[in-house]
């Protein structure tokens, strides 16, 4: 693999006999360009509304601070695990991660991206034909290489944990009861695409429990999640995994984050709630993915989720172009950006009220009462976290801990 691509064909593929071009990305010197395919814009798709509209003609990419790719494509790369995981295998090929392009990175993903944009032609094709995965030996291997200490990737674990995003390790896989094999492709018929999380390098061992517990209260609390469960080892390790909402059966789905559909980069503190709950109400032109929005951000309030950056909520576009808010994901506890929401509510960081909220909500076109009616279905499903996560068997420890949390959390908020 070299980094001498320049132009990548985009189609947006809804199934493997389905796809249309939607246009060419170029990367040069000068920067980053996009041009629609003139026959796209005969019957256009609004992929990214408000940075790269379907429109003739080349545009440049010009929000050089936010990164060198249209938020549009950037949504296709991972980061955290699946870069660093791309980057060790990269490197055992003998390629400097650092002579790579992003559209090296495109290339190389191809057709194996989360979402229904796929780039042509691709680097590395690889075997189509789907293997059983062994999650114990996966997570062995993604702890060897997160440590450092692991010199040639195992092949299973780079094609499954290549793609998906996030900070922690985890796995595309298809899944069947208790068949698990690797997912990164089309799957055979009767088998569901999930992603399975690993426990990251100083993470406890009640990882998968933990968000698992969360789960079940954010779906008490009224929000709308996908499948979940917990996955578990002959040793009995347990990992947490959760069905794909980008995928229905083998259609792709196309999907944009709220970060990268505004051009926010995720790893710079710079939002506020108020900006999701416009965009929303924006692109969905749907008051109750609004109300929705305001569930999670109160969910994240109560829970002490601050982990709440832009690229952990997500948009999906139906076939006939219409926005709808995606299920919610990563929903667990996490202390945050020196110890504050990633996403301010009102302005506030460190501690949001119910004050905040109310206010926030106000702007945003939420009637009083239905915050209020949101407050108490949260409050309400956050109570019972001693129950669920005992029944889940979270460790007393972990319990105690993120217990007292919450109930810190949620004094705020009566």
């Amino acid at each position: 693999m070299t980094s001498g691509v320049q132009t990548l064909e985009v189609r947006l593929t809804s199934a493997p006999d389905e796809e249309c071009t939607v246009g060419r990305l170029s990367q040069s010197r000068r920067g980053c360009f996009f041009e629609y395919d003139p026959a796209f814009l005969a019957e256009p798709l609004w992929l990214s509304p408000f940075k790269l509209p379907p429109e003739p003609g080349l545009m440049e990419h010009r929000d050089r601070e936010f990164g060198p790719l249209f938020g549009l494509f950037d949504d296709s790369l991972p980061d955290g695990w699946g870069r660093l995981l791309m980057d060790h295998l990269f490197q055992t090929r003998g390629v400097r991660p650092a002579d790579l392009s992003a559209l090296d990175r495109l290339a190389f993903l191809g057709t194996r991206t989360l979402g229904a944009l796929t780039y042509h032609p691709p680097a590395d094709p690889g075997p189509a034909r789907a293997r059983v995965l062994d999650l114990r030996e996966m997570a062995a291997e993604a702890k060897r290489v997160l440590s450092g200490r692991s010199t040639a990737v195992l092949p299973e674990l780079a094609r499954a944990g290549g793609s998906p995003g996030g900070a922690h390790p985890k796995v595309l896989v298809g899944v069947r009861g208790d068949e698990i094999i690797s997912g990164e492709s089309d799957l055979p018929e009767g088998l569901r695409h999930w992603i399975v999380k690993f426990h990251g390098g100083q993470e406890e061992r009640d990882a998968g429990t933990v968000e698992f517990s969360y789960s079940k209260m954010a779906r008490r609390a009224g929000i709308s999640m996908p499948p979940s469960r917990l996955f578990e080892t002959q040793a009995g390790e347990q990992y947490f995994g959760v069905e794909r909402f980008d995928r229905e059966g083998n259609r792709r789905l196309h999907t944009h984050t709220f970060g990268n559909l505004i051009h926010a980069n995720f790893r710079i503190p710079s939002c506020d709630y108020r900006q999701l709950l416009e965009t929303t109400r924006i692109l969905t032109r749907n008051h109750q993915d609004v109300v929705e929005c305001l569930r999670r951000l109160v969910f994240n309030v109560a829970t002490h989720n601050r982990d709440d950056h832009v690229k952990n909520f997500t948009f999906m576009m139906s076939e006939s172009g219409d926005w709808h808010l995606a299920p919610a994901y990563d929903l667990t506890f996490s202390p945050g950006p020196r110890g504050e929401h990633s996403m301010t509510v009102a302005g506030e960081g460190k501690a949001p009220s119910r004050k905040h909220i109310l206010e926030l909500a106000q702007l945003a076109g939420v009637k009083p009462s239905e915050t209020r009616a949101v407050l108490e279905d949260v409050l309400t499903a956050v109570g019972a976290w001693d129950e669920v996560s005992e029944e889940i068997a979270v460790s007393d420890t972990t319990q105690r801990e993120i217990g007292r949390a919450i109930r810190l959390c949620c004094e705020g908020l009566r």
